[in-house]
């Protein structure tokens, strides 16, 4: 545990659940996908967190499925283009983490379905 995190902290970060425009940009999410798995960004867990401002400003913390994915660089950009397509999303910024790490436990039931994992 590092110094500035506390036992309290999350790992990750809480969504603007309530936000009226939280479900449009999942969906928005939802078209975005990882060239190497047929499954979108959203269901696989991949985006950790959509903190959504009262001035449509979002913040996105999103990861990938490795550190060394291909379209590291890319992936970012794609998030950002597919939210700011979303009315009422004045800007988007998209963070790429790598803690907490990846693990296939954060893929949604639908995506071990489509995977065959479940």
């Amino acid at each position: 545990m590092s110094a500035e995190q506390s036992e309290g902290d999350l790992l990750i970060k809480p969504s603007s659940t309530e936000h009226a425009l939280y479900e449009p940009i999942v969906e928005a999410c939802k078209t975005v996908f990882d060239p190497e798995i047929p499954v979108n960004i959203f269901d696989l867990g991949l985006i950790y967190t959509i903190k959504i401002a009262d001035d449509g400003k979002v913040d996105v913390i999103m990861t990938l499925t490795a550190p060394g994915c291909p379209v590291a660089g890319e992936m970012p950009g794609w998030v950002a283009n597919a939210i700011e397509a979303v009315p009422g999303v004045q800007s988007v910024d998209v963070e790429m983490t790598f803690d907490p790490q990846w693990g296939m436990d954060m893929m949604s039931d639908e995506a071990r379905l489509e995977l065959g994992f479940m």
